[in-house]
């Protein structure tokens, strides 16, 4: 008799199935614990270490800067959900993500927990000394430190990108491996790039030669998301077979999204041998992404036992959702609301036919429940309906059915917010507590705060707007600016007071919920522009020196108020970011800001 294993309340650990005549009795098991890290091994041959390259891979898509503070809060979250390794950055690319990777070396990897997990805190380097050495640096203050190193072995990168010969590109890449076991690190991963696309007896030979330089992790990238799913789990199976010394070490896969089969390849990959696969949380990184994290494990959670050979991961899907809300509202990134696992139409039910077999039994078209990825989809069964008169215990019992613990400091600013809104709202929903949490605690820090904003317009006149902020010497001011609409007025009162030159590249504004007391979301994009236009540059780890943009979210009942948060949110990822990457040229704005408004006090 076939089953189908159900998941009622979430995903279950592997299942045992006893027949008993006609009927068949479901037993959880016991979940098996995480394996014993060890770099170059894994003593369960089912577990898939999951490599979570969001903070470094997929802050490179567009917009998606991060600060040294948001990249500590994802990488805590990170923790959290239980992810085997982090890779934090690339070191060398600017000041910020070096203190960025050595901060969460530091904190995040040395927080041992109960059961013994701690996650391998890894540095992406070049196979250029500088790199590695810079790389070492930020990660060895971890418990389990890793570098990350990796060179470009197709034909098309090496002639045009490198120029360089077969034999120059293993020589860099056997020199970059014994240049870190001497610096002492001892957990390293080798990625030949575009491996997809390069020449399969010359990717046996480098691999075998970095293996035998002490490399413990073979990265296999199917960079430019050219292979179809048989294609890179054969392609991972070769190597296991062909490569010299492969059974001594761990193989990995990292799949672009450029035809949407990221998540299919990594999978394929694992079946093929691989035993960690590189992913990042939404799926977010260059061009069309990566894997997708939450649909790699929520596969291997629901699929894996039945159909990939036993396969498990240690990750922890109930917080999924948090995570992926992080994510977006830090990296400005907004989720598709089709995305598979965390998108807004995941578990929404429209079609009669559907909504009817829903009501009859959620397994009728529900492979996962909502809860089982940390997304609480029935408020009313607790019998919390939240309003104007609903309290701070109210609201955090809410919040924690969500997956979200709050500190008291952040229950507290969090509660004022929506205090305010549930005043002018009636009715407030979990959508907008999402919205309002991450416009409150998802933020960069505050180095201008938007205190009020007044905007008169009409058919009448120019459009006018009056802000009043606290600066970064804690003054309030006043600021004025005539725009041709009532944003672009607020936005040049705002640039009145701040006084760095940015250049918006993308408005977008969208409601939270229907009808017209709904909430606005609104996430703009900027980059620096006049003087330091030139000077927002960081190291990229395949195109070289690129120009950073930064985004920033906003959400408010007021479109314009939201538009105005957003704005100012960007501007303070911005000058952080430029006053540690560029530390003359971000001071000097900052103070010739504090210096020229320091006599314009609120009434003077």
């Amino acid at each position: 008799m076939a089953l189908m294993q159900r998941s009622i309340s979430g995903v279950r650990p592997p299942c045992r199935v006893a027949a008993r005549g006609s009927s068949v009795v479901v037993k959880a098991a016991v979940e098996p614990r995480r394996p014993e890290y060890i770099p170059n091994r894994i003593d369960d041959p089912n577990y898939v270490r999951i490599f979570d390259t969001t903070l470094r891979d997929g802050e490179q898509s567009p917009g998606a800067t991060l600060t040294s503070k948001e990249k500590l809060d994802i990488a805590k979250q990170l923790a959290k959900l239980g992810v085997d390794i982090i890779e934090a950055g690339f070191p060398v690319a600017s000041p910020d993500d070096f203190e960025a990777v050595r901060s969460i070396a530091m904190e995040v990897g040395n927080d041992v927990q109960a059961d013994g997990y701690v996650p391998v805190i890894c540095g992406l380097s070049r196979t250029k000394p500088q790199d590695l050495e810079r790389a070492w640096a930020a990660v060895k203050h971890a418990k389990r430190p890793r570098v990350h190193t990796f060179i470009a072995t197709s034909e098309i990168h090496m002639q045009y990108k490198l120029r360089m010969t077969r034999d120059q590109v293993i020589e860099s890449a056997v020199s970059a491996v014994k240049l870190l076991r001497e610096m002492g690190c001892n957990d390293i991963e080798f990625s030949p790039e575009d491996a997809g696309r390069s020449d399969r007896k010359f990717l046996y030979e480098i691999l075998g030669e970095v293996i035998k330089a002490g490399a413990t992790t073979l990265n296999i990238p199917d960079t430019t998301g050219w292979n179809l799913p048989h294609e890179f789990g054969g392609l991972i199976a070769d190597i296991k077979k062909h490569t010299p010394g492969a059974d001594n070490i761990i193989i990995s896969t990292h799949c672009q999204n450029d035809l949407g089969l990221a998540t299919a390849n990594s999978l394929a990959g694992a079946m093929g041998g691989a035993r960690q696969i590189e992913c990042t949380i939404n799926g977010i990184g260059e061009r069309a992404g990566n894997a997708s994290l939450e649909e790699v494990v929520m596969a291997i959670a629901l699929r894996g036992q039945q159909q990939m050979d036993g396969l498990r991961t240690g990750i922890r899907p109930v917080h999924l959702y948090p995570t992926s809300k992080m994510v977006s509202d830090y990296s400005g990134m907004i989720v598709q609301p089709h995305k598979a696992i965390v998108g807004a139409n995941a578990f929404a039910h429209e079609s009669g036919i559907h909504q009817d077999g829903m009501l009859k039994s959620r397994e009728t078209y529900e492979i996962m429940t909502p809860e089982s990825i940390g997304l609480s989809r029935a408020p009313e069964d607790a019998g919390i309906v939240l309003g104007k008169h609903s309290g701070r215990n109210a609201l955090n019992t809410r919040l924690k059915g969500m997956g979200y613990d709050l500190a008291p400091q952040e229950l507290d600013d969090v509660f004022k917010r929506f205090k305010a809104l549930a005043d002018r709202k009636k009715g407030i929903t979990d959508d907008d507590v999402l919205a309002l949490m991450g416009d409150t605690l998802h933020q960069p820090t505050a180095i201008w705060e938007l205190l009020d904003l007044q905007v008169v317009c009409g058919t009448m006149g120019m459009p006018t707007a009056t802000v009043q902020m606290k600066g970064p010497d804690g003054i309030a001011r006043i600021g004025v600016g005539v725009g041709t609409g009532p944003v672009d007025a607020a936005y040049k009162a705002i640039d009145s007071l701040v006084r760095v030159d940015a250049q918006l590249l993308d408005y977008s504004v969208s409601s939270v919920t229907e009808g017209i007391e709904a909430l606005a979301t609104t996430r703009v994009i900027i980059k620096p522009a006049g003087k330091l236009s030139d000077q927002a540059v960081s190291e990229h780890a395949s195109l070289g020196k690129v120009n950073r943009t930064f985004s920033g979210n906003g959400a408010d009942e007021d479109i314009v108020v939201a538009s105005a948060r957003a704005y100012v949110s960007a501007l303070n990822k911005m000058i952080g970011w430029m006053s540690v990457a560029i530390k003359p040229a971000p001071r000097v704005g900052v103070e010739r800001v504090v210096e020229a408004r320091s006599t314009q006090q609120v009434g003077a």
